[in-house]
């Protein structure tokens, strides 16, 4: 088969400040048909970029030329694959750092401005206990009344489409040991002072992500528990939602109030990333927290919600399993 390159001018804008431009590049492409947008992954891919704000392509031509091994080339633009942070699971006798990335849920906890706190009140109490068994054996048994968007937890297709999977139909290997990618992200939107907010799919351009639970670092976590938290928050852009269903990812997790936009005024209403994701039957985890403590990539994800029939969203007990090897080569605050 020809092989092809394509040859072009780009400009390339950070998120976080700067730019880069190049005149008469060329690079390895699997075919002469390719879009801008297939050539602007590629080259931010071939060149190992980071928090990518925007790509300019053009001047694009196609040139039959042999390949000369360009990084990021050996399939065709959008083919499925394991992602680059797969790691083996470690065996029994865990050779992994446990990262807890939930927050605690507790009576009168405040998750979503508007939604109604948890209560717990008591069914059995341990004093009511001693009538009822041996002496000296007691126990404590409550009723937890919440509304399932509590803490830190799992959206289901359920939850935004009548006939989507529920909580009870969702398959375990989508929710356990997830190939990890996270995306520092806190100089990328910076609200409080008037920045941008949304998270665009320039952002994800360096890296192959089928598979993988996407885990969004916003640092908005912080701000959890106060009314801070409920002001206009970051969010995963249309775009960026759209490029990840694309990419064939697993699950997308933010440390923010919503993987939405919820600000009425810039939203309209509209709910672009939950509708986008979940039609695609990929879960959605919010308000995750600590994710600073695990590494862009290399440890795996789980999130897992108790199995009720008929349910949308739950919290989840969210951890990450990190490899003792990954956190020696990387650090942990890599």
């Amino acid at each position: 088969m020809t092989e092809q390159r394509a040859h072009f001018d780009a400009h390339v804008t950070f998120a976080n400040g700067g730019s880069l431009r190049t005149e008469g590049f060329r690079l390895d492409v699997p075919s002469g048909d390719l879009l801008p947008d297939d050539v602007a992954r590629l080259l931010v891919r071939h060149l190992g970029l980071a928090l990518v704000g925007s790509v300019e392509i053009t001047g694009l031509t196609f040139v039959e030329e042999p390949h000369v091994g360009s990084r990021g080339v050996g399939r065709a633009v959008g083919d499925a694959g394991v992602g680059e942070g797969a790691v083996p699971r470690e065996g029994a006798g865990r050779a992994a750092r446990l990262v807890d990335l939930s927050h605690t849920v507790r009576e009168g906890l405040v998750t979503y401005p508007g939604l109604p706190a948890p209560t717990i009140t008591p069914f059995l109490t341990r004093a009511d206990s001693i009538t009822k068994y041996a002496p000296g054996t007691q126990f404590a048994m409550d009723v937890l009344t919440m509304i399932g968007n509590t803490g830190t937890y799992l959206d289901s297709p359920f939850h935004r489409y009548e006939g989507g999977t529920d909580l009870s139909g969702l398959e375990l290997e989508s929710l356990v040991g997830l190939p990890a990618e996270v995306f520092r992200l806190s100089e990328v939107v910076d609200p409080e002072r008037g920045g941008r907010r949304g998270i665009g799919a320039e952002v994800f351009f360096d890296r192959d992500l089928a598979g993988t639970a996407v885990l969004l670092q916003t640092g908005w976590d912080r701000h959890f528990g106060t009314p801070a938290y409920g002001e206009p928050a970051p969010f995963l852009t249309e775009a960026g939602a759209q490029h990840l269903v694309d990419a064939g990812v697993t699950l997308v997790g933010i440390d923010s109030l919503n993987i939405d936009d919820t600000d009425p005024v810039t939203s309209g209403g509209a709910r672009p990333a939950h509708s986008l994701l979940l039609g695609a039957g990929i879960h959605v985890v919010e308000h995750l927290t600590n994710l600073g403590a695990v590494p862009p990539r290399g440890a795996r994800f789980t999130a897992v919600p108790p199995k009720v029939e008929g349910f949308g969203t739950f919290p989840v007990r969210a951890f990450a399993e990190v490899p003792r090897h990954v956190d020696n080569l990387a650090g942990q605050d890599s």
